[in-house]
């Protein structure tokens, strides 16, 4: 038997739209557009409230959103604690268009527009595609970049990017906060978070966190901690450096959730777990990530500056799991489980160097940016499965499955050991033509080398890819409150793309993705409520399916195309009201397919995929959040959310229901103290919050009503 490795710890519709556009010139009043200070060593942590005037990983410089031809969401510091939220499940379901997805129980996964989002994770416009879990303790906003994102990012982003952008270090400021939650199903948790002005040109921070919960999951629990300190320095009057540093350590239950029957989630309690019935034992997942990021800034004079950034970061992960991905028998009642572990050890280092330029040519104001990133990342990865048994549907407590011996020798258990490589150039630039006409275009081209190799037996597979990734908006403002864009841009995804190569996909050509969008943005009571649309036609074609003449080899011929409008409002009303709302429609279909995919429910079928909707891609979903500031400390407020009916994978064979849930928020504050209460689900409503996405019987049940507590005190 394969002995349990022990983690390792080293440094290595439309007429919404329609409407909200033609009365907004009516309802706004004139505003100039914001912009935010040097977010390398600033934080601004609660300027802007509901409503952030800028972002900055649409253009990877603080540009003001109503500049942007592109739909960006930011889920800003304040929502984040009114809301309670403690992952980052919860904070993006404050924006439109992502549904989620469980990760394997393993890691942080969305589905935007219609596309999985596995690997398009990044943090302070840095890659950070690594398969964790990651704490939201130094994270002061959250940034969701939507369509192909690759003029900036490279590789990926279908359906769009998410940004982290962490706390900084302030000047001049020594302050801090600490917390403590507690809640229901054994919620604990402490924060810490302070900033020391150690002189007019050093400043340091420190946030740290550590949470030992349960969960309304049988035999689930999260023990995990983040240490994250960072030092700004001003070197020079126009040169800055930021050094930071991040460990974060996750243990928990590796939850895949439940079985389906006759098309729907088995009706069981929300807390049923179908894995080891010793699952503390056996089905486990630990994770370690350890990061460190410098940034220096200089500015040459006002038209030229430079900003290079490198991050190093270590990663390591031992995942045991037990779970009911065989099938169901709807006579017997009994579901098949199979049991795996993985191994997963990662290192990489990325260093992006910018320059911008800032001038008037051909009588024009331009922005420039031009910039070069380089990178690598080794992988280390070992899977052996293959334990399995059938347990009752309605009662599956039960030891773990036992592996067979051979299983360990198999050519799926060889460990894998891939090398990628990526090599890029861009520019982008932001031009006014004129003071109601901007324009945003922009090219990348990169280098994408891939090698995997194997401990014994298998051939070394490797390709390189060079690609092309172009970007073109246009935005028409005529007036200081409302602008208007139209936008095209391109992305690539690699095969494998965060993965070992295989024989069968060494082959495949890249799969792109397009994105056609039009779309508005306004500004009303003086900039303090915003509001925007997008309409988008979002295609990626050149899917890998099995070629029908030889199954062990993978042809591009797939597409699959989402179309969709989104609409979002947040910032502050009068009466003091903060308000954070969203709706989005989306038709997503596999266009163009040979594949077929298999149910599970006995007896099992081949089911084209050919005109299926795409997986956990709701056609309708909306939410609504508002706190009342009713003066003298207090605030209190709510929110719902709306998420309609989805399918579990392509088969389109077993669907989640839709489901409304309400929370509700109240905060105290009197002097350097404060308490924050949050009910969650407050009607008890009994829902299914995720899926796999690819596996009909890999269903995760929402949590049941919760209480959640935290104390505050500043200092």
């Amino acid at each position: 038997m394969h002995a349990h490795t022990p983690i390792r710890h080293r440094l290595n519709p439309l007429m919404a739209a329609l409407l909200a556009t033609l009365c907004g010139p009516a309802l706004a009043q004139p505003t100039q557009p914001q912009t935010l200070g040097e977010v390398t060593v600033q934080s601004g942590a609660n300027d802007d409230g509901y409503s952030p005037a800028a972002s900055t990983a649409a253009t990877k410089g603080s540009a003001p959103l109503r500049d942007v031809p592109q739909a960006v969401n930011v889920v800003p510091a304040q929502l984040l604690r009114d809301q309670g939220a403690r992952s980052m499940e919860d904070a993006l379901r404050n924006v439109p268009g992502v549904a989620m997805s469980h990760g394997d129980g393993q890691r942080d996964q969305v589905v935007i527009r219609g596309f999985t989002a596995i690997a398009d994770q990044f943090v302070d416009g840095v890659r950070d595609d690594a398969l964790y879990f990651r704490d939201l303790a130094d994270i002061e906003r959250i940034e969701v970049l939507k369509g192909p994102a690759a003029v900036l990012y490279g590789r990926g982003s279908s359906g769009g990017l998410i940004n982290r952008v962490t706390k900084k270090p302030k000047f001049g400021e020594t302050s801090g906060e600490a917390t403590l939650g507690l809640g229901s199903f054994d919620f604990r948790r402490a924060t810490a978070d302070v900033n020391v002005g150690i002189s007019d040109t050093a400043a340091f921070r420190i946030n740290a966190a550590v949470e030992d919960s349960g969960s309304y999951r049988d035999q689930q629990f999260v023990k995990r901690h983040n240490f994250a300190p960072s030092l700004a320095l001003k070197l020079a009057a126009q040169t800055d450096l930021l050094l930071q540093y991040t460990y974060a350590r996750d243990k928990r239950l590796t939850d895949f959730g439940i079985p389906a029957l006759n098309g729907r989630p088995v009706n069981v309690p929300a807390s049923t777990y179908y894995g080891s019935s010793n699952a503390a034992q056996d089905d486990t997942t630990t994770s370690t990530m350890q990061s460190f990021a410098a940034t220096l800034n200089h500015r040459f004079n006002a038209a030229w500056s430079v900003r290079n950034v490198t991050r190093l970061y270590d990663y390591a992960l031992d995942r045991y799991n037990t779970l009911p991905s065989g099938t169901t028998d709807p006579v017997n009642m009994t579901v098949g489980r199979t049991r795996a572990f993985i191994l997963r050890d990662e290192k990489g280092v990325f260093n992006q160097t910018d320059v911008t330029w800032r001038n008037r040519l051909g009588g024009l104001k331009q922005d420039w940016l031009m910039g070069m990133e380089l990178g690598q990342q080794k992988k280390r990865s070992e899977s052996v499965s293959g334990g399995a048994d059938r347990v009752s549907i309605f009662n599956p407590i039960a030891a773990a499955p036992i592996i067979p011996a051979a299983n360990y020798n198999a050519d799926n258990a060889i460990p894998s050991h891939t090398t990628q490589d990526t090599a890029a150039l861009y520019w982008q630039d932001q031009i006014t033509l004129a003071p109601q006409w901007k324009a945003l275009v922009g090219a990348r081209y990169d280098v994408f080398k891939q090698q995997t190799a194997y401990d014994r037996k298998l051939t070394t597979l490797s390709r390189t890819d060079r690609k092309f990734s172009p970007r073109a908006g246009l935005v028409w403002q005529p007036s200081d409150t409302v602008s208007y864009y139209v936008s095209y841009s391109r992305s690539f995804q690699p095969s494998a793309e965060a993965f070992a190569l295989s024989a069968s996909n060494t082959a495949s050509e890249p799969e792109i993705t397009q994105n056609k969008e039009i779309g508005f943005k306004l500004d009303l009571l003086d900039g303090r409520m915003s509001i925007t649309g997008a309409l988008f036609n979002l295609e990626r074609t050149n899917i890998k399916n099995s070629d029908p003449a030889n199954p062990s080899r993978q042809i591009n011929v797939g597409t699959q195309r989402t179309n969709g409008l989104e609409l979002t409002t947040n910032g502050r009303l009068p009466g003091r009201w903060d308000v954070s709302a969203g709706y989005a429609w989306l038709d997503g279909r596999m266009t163009k397919s040979l594949a077929t995919t298999g149910s599970l429910q006995s007896p099992t079928v081949a089911v084209p995929a050919q005109g299926k909707v795409a997986a956990l891609t709701p056609r309708n979903s909306a939410f609504l959040w508002a706190m009342k500031d009713m003066g003298h400390g207090l605030r209190v407020g709510g929110g719902v959310n709306y998420v309609g009916a989805r399918f579990t994978s392509l088969t389109n064979l077993v669907t989640l229901p839709s489901y409304t849930t309400l929370d509700a928020a109240l905060q105290y504050t009197l002097g350097r103290w404060g308490v924050d209460v949050n009910i969650k689900n407050l009607t008890n409503r009994k829902y299914y919050v995720s899926a796999h996405g690819s596996n009909d019987n890999l269903i995760l049940p929402g949590s049941p009503r919760a209480l959640q507590v935290t104390l505050r005190t500043h200092f």
